[in-house]
């Protein structure tokens, strides 16, 4: 069995800084994606940012320049590294990774159980 596991949310005022970290434990043979979504209340859960297993990486148009994702392979962990942190990016931040579970190389999605990032004015 597979678990990611957020760590990190918290209260934060606007302009400053904060770190998230997703960790993964269990049968992982190797992680292709790992990426950051967030949700409110209303809205769909939306893509953050993600980083591939070639450093690559892509962010929303709204985090751009603020935001950096990276990923510790041997540990199994993404962070998100956010600044300039403004209201609008409160919500709860839920971890996602595309997981090799077995040697036959079969894979499948898994999500954190998310974590509350509040940015107050």
């Amino acid at each position: 069995q597979v678990q990611l596991v957020e760590s990190g949310g918290g209260l934060v005022q606007a302009g400053g800084s904060w770190r998230l970290t997703c960790a993964g434990s269990g049968t992982i043979f190797g992680i292709k994606t790992m990426g950051w979504y967030r949700q409110t209340p209303g809205k769909q859960r939306e893509l953050v940012a993600y980083v591939d297993d070639g450093d690559g990486s892509d962010y929303a148009d709204s985090v751009m320049g603020r935001f950096t994702i990276s990923r510790d392979n041997a540990k199994n962990t993404v962070y998100l590294e956010m600044n300039s942190l403004k209201p609008e990016d409160t919500g709860v931040y839920y971890c996602n990774a595309m997981v090799r579970y077995s040697i036959e190389y079969r894979w499948k999605e898994y999500w954190g159980q998310g974590t509350q990032v509040t940015v107050s004015s």
